[in-house]
């Protein structure tokens, strides 16, 4: 029988050649948030998505912490992250304790590195305090409501209404059917999908989940001003990171950020699933470092350009 860890305590169950990093903890408004900060130079500020936490960037974090000061934490109420009493874990919620999060470690010039929900939760941080962020890397997310994608309205309101949110929270669904149907290059391991289930134990534990699920149409309002304020970023250097694979979104996502935002590099992961960061974290790590250190005359907009087949970079 799984047991409630303290807040602010790294529990048993993370193994440390898995995540094989200091766990920090900071309290935020109450609540007990948990990071890991790895490696020193240009900051990568690394956003999760739903069911995730930090520990899907993992391998991403020990390919680039020589050249780059990774920085990842996990929402309140995923990951070792604890949320105060009254939380309702709705994406604007998220945001603000990013927001004080930034504030807290007194970060800058930061390049906001977000996939799926981390996309619309890190972007409005970055339109309310634009100054500290400098770059974007957009991996398989969005930021604008999706009510009308009929794939996504059909998703949320499944997985969002009462029978959904049943689901995840007694039976973990989207940790047990979402995380090994977002991996197309290779199956998660026994002991990754445990530090999945491990963090989401209890039907409490796993409202978190629940609620962004229906969030995804439920949240309207907080998307669209997300929308909205896109043209405060729309001068960032960006790099558009897209597995091909993905069962969540598609090119026409991936078009419409590129149209959004003029001065974005694509870089195409061929066969990759929804979760890119553990299906294909070498050739994700490769892209930004090659995205990086080209110049900015050279408008790179392709994988092909990017990446050299096989995922080696140029």
């Amino acid at each position: 029988m799984t047991t409630q860890q303290p807040a602010g305590v790294r529990p048993s169950w993370v193994d440390d050649e898995l995540f094989p990093f200091e766990s920090r903890f900071v309290e935020l408004d109450g609540h007990v948030v948990h990071y890991v900060d790895e490696g020193s130079g240009p900051t990568l500020l690394m956003l999760h998505g739903n069911p995730t936490w930090s520990f899907v960037y993992r391998q991403v974090i020990v390919s680039l912490r020589d050249r780059f000061r990774c920085i990842a934490l996990d929402y309140p109420g995923f990951g070792l992250s604890v949320a105060a009493p009254g939380y309702r874990y709705l994406p604007e919620e998220h945001a603000a304790v990013v927001g004080s999060f930034l504030d807290r470690l007194g970060l800058s010039q930061a390049t906001l590195v977000a996939h799926d929900w981390g996309g619309p939760i890190g972007l409005h941080v970055a339109e309310q305090q634009p100054d500290k962020f400098e770059r974007l890397v957009l991996a398989n997310t969005w930021a604008w409501p999706m009510n009308g994608d009929l794939r996504a309205e059909l998703a949320s309101r499944l997985m969002g209404g009462p029978a959904g949110r049943e689901l995840i929270r007694r039976f973990n669904l989207f940790v047990n059917a979402l995380i090994p149907a977002g991996h197309k290059r290779r199956k998660p391991f026994p002991t990754e999908m445990a530090h999945y289930r491990e963090a989401l134990p209890t039907p409490e534990r796993r409202q978190a989940s629940a609620v962004l699920a229906g969030a995804i149409i439920g949240s309207r309002t907080f998307l669209t001003g997300v929308a909205d304020r896109l043209r405060i970023l729309e001068q960032l250097p960006t790099l558009i990171l897209w597995a091909d694979a993905d069962i969540a979104f598609g090119d026409k996502e991936r078009e419409r950020w590129e149209a959004m935002l003029p001065n974005h590099t694509t870089a195409l992961l061929h066969g990759v699933g929804h979760f890119l960061q553990s299906d294909a974290p070498q050739e994700l790590s490769e892209a930004i470092r090659a995205w990086w250190t080209k110049p900015e005359h050279d408008p790179l907009t392709s994988a092909e350009k990017l990446l050299q087949p096989g995922g080696s970079c140029e």
